[in-house]
């Protein structure tokens, strides 16, 4: 009986229910602490506390580098005081500007600048190195040792920053009551779920997303934007662009001047766009394939009715990108050769080095994650947002307080600025899936992952890549980008941008101080690795986009006629930009 008992426990309700209490729990916890896992970063801080404690040798040598340290900024501030050009003791770190206003030579600011960066030098020793420690742990402690040494940055506080103490001479402290204004204002828009200051300047389908089109197709994920070519004639093969779900298309149609899809409608090709649906709690159990299906090869069968016996080349940015490349190999596999190309936006198909993004994923912090979207049905964009910031702490939060709460300044709104406000949700399942199949487990890179119940593989595309990388990508490091050329056997154009994971892309002719590198890999050269490759690459002046659109011309049949704009069974529904696009 005993035994018939623990049977039907088992196969019950019972153990789910059981489980169900702990997601609960574990979304309450994952509330109080905007989803990051007190236990995994625990767990890392015992990894890294308790080695450290058995290593006596690191031990002695932090404590040679901290008397070291302190001996040079003795020596230095002693010479300091009576030399002003006497050499500072240590440079930033690359693209840290904190301290880059002449202000800061002065006395006693560069003492304490020039303290604080020895102090992140020895820390940085100090998380680094430690004998026995999981890399994974190492970089978390290491992340979160910067995070909290940025806090107490002489640069964050009114009373050591120089340029703000200047700002309050000249304005009698007046920058510190328009501070708190901005402050106040700030955390009022925020509370009501409005958008940032300035940000209603910028409006889908008035003054950005104004390229004209129409939605041809609509399901419960996606629209899709058919756009004319602006030529007499056009290419036989149509563009399709297959955008991040987190976040919205018009990233690649901003404003008229610096809209990609209005670039390439100029130079003769017809262009389709995918508007994904803001999804809500309602929509939690769709899954990664329901985007596969529902999105890009709902929209592959609508182009081919628009444009019958043409293929396509296709255009996948950021997480549109995995996912294309993942449709790709599905179709190569099925003997499916509608497609005429591939190209790849800042978009990873191998996570084993996918940056500072990893600290936030592992199974801890992934349980965490998953019972707080459990809870929510969805991923929000706040609590996505939250995230990114952190990785750019100094540039996206810590700058930004200053400027605008110290210095009383407001910085001006721009079209990229507002459209990264205008952010979008992801369901629980989706989300879920890509945390665990593509970033922990890496089953893209591996040959394991699944498309109608069959691993899919990288290698079986055969169709001309082109893929492009940024150079300050933290969110698809350039390199983990790069490694396309290992995962697959076709040719591959590789492009490496100046800029970051958006500013990169949104990278047109005539804009100031861009350059970039190209060089094909053909089927059957030899690798070079990533470092090799920027050696023997030179960097060119300019924008890479005319070279794309070159790409994609001499893989393209010029001279055609326009299409027309929908077909049977694609009816013109409404003008672009949509109403996906509009929802919040």
């Amino acid at each position: 009986m005993a035994c018939h008992d623990e049977e039907d426990f088992e196969h019950g309700p019972g153990p789910e229910a059981l489980r169900a209490v702990d997601r609960a729990a574990a979304a309450l916890s994952a509330r109080a602490t905007s989803g990051l896992s007190p236990t995994a970063l625990t767990l890392s801080l015992m990894d890294w506390w308790m080695h450290l404690a058995a290593a006596p040798g690191k031990q002695a040598e932090l404590a040679l580098k901290a008397w070291r340290k302190s001996a040079r900024l003795g020596a230095y501030m002693v010479a300091s005081s009576f030399d002003r050009s006497f050499p500072n003791c240590i440079q930033p770190l690359p693209g840290d500007e904190r301290f880059s206003a002449p202000a800061w030579q002065d006395w006693p600011f560069r003492f304490w600048y020039q303290s604080f960066l020895l102090n992140q030098q020895w820390w940085h020793n100090a998380t680094h190195g430690v004998p026995g420690v999981a890399p994974h742990n190492e970089a978390v402690v290491a992340f979160a040792a910067r995070q909290l040494l940025d806090v107490f940055s002489p640069s964050n506080s009114p009373f050591t920053n120089p340029e703000v103490l200047r700002r309050a001479r000249e304005t009698g402290g007046l920058n510190f009551v328009q501070g708190a204004r901005n402050f106040m204002e700030d955390a009022a828009r925020k509370a009501s779920g409005q958008p940032p200051v300035g940000a209603e300047a910028f409006e889908a389908g008035r003054n950005v997303a104004v390229t004209p089109g129409e939605v041809i197709f609509r399901n419960h994920l996606v629209e899709l934007i058919q756009y004319r070519a602006t030529t007499a004639t056009v290419a036989a093969e149509p563009v399709l662009i297959v955008p991040a779900w987190i976040m919205k298309y018009y990233i690649l149609d901003l404003s008229p001047e610096n809209s990609l899809i209005r670039y390439l409608v100029s130079k003769g090709h017809t262009v389709f766009c995918l508007s994904w649906r803001n999804v809500t709690a309602e929509d939690r159990d769709l899954g990664f394939d329901d985007y596969r299906r529902d999105g890009v090869m709902a929209a592959l069968d609508a182009i081919n009715a628009v444009v019958p016996g043409e293929k396509v080349h296709a255009v996948g940015y950021c997480l549109g990108g995995t996912l294309l490349s993942i449709t790709a190999a599905a179709m190569a596999r099925a003997d499916d050769e509608r497609l005429a190309s591939v190209t790849l936006f800042a978009a990873q198909t191998d996570f084993s080095e996918a940056g500072e993004l990893q600290l936030f994923v592992d199974p801890g912090e992934l349980y965490t994650l998953e019972s707080m979207m459990w809870d929510q049905g969805v991923l929000s964009s706040g609590q996505m947002a939250g995230a990114f910031e952190m990785l750019r702490s100094n540039d996206l939060v810590w700058s930004r307080l200053v400027h605008e709460y110290l210095m009383g300044e407001r910085t001006p709104m721009n079209d990229l600025m507002a459209w990264n406000a205008d952010a979008t949700r992801m369901p629980y399942r989706m989300h879920s899936q890509y945390l665990r199949q593509l970033f922990l487990d890496n089953d893209l890179a591996a040959g394991r992952y699944k498309v109608d119940g069959r691993p899919v593989s990288l290698q079986d595309i055969n169709v001309p890549l082109f893929v492009v990388g940024t150079e300050r990508d933290h969110v698809a490091p350039w390199r983990s980008v790069y490694k396309i050329h290992q995962l697959t056997d076709t040719d591959v154009t590789f492009v490496l941008t100046s800029g970051g994971h958006n500013a990169g892309i949104v990278s047109e002719p005539g804009h100031k101080h861009r350059h970039f590198r190209l060089h094909e890999t053909r089927h059957g050269d030899h690798h070079l690795g990533p470092d090799q490759w920027v050696e023997a690459t030179p960097a060119q002046d300019g924008s890479w986009w005319p070279a794309w659109e070159a790409f994609l011309s001499a893989r393209s049949a010029p001279g055609h006629a326009l299409p027309p704009l929908g077909a049977p069974g694609y009816p013109v529904l409404c003008p672009a930009p949509g109403t996906y696009v509009m929802q919040r």
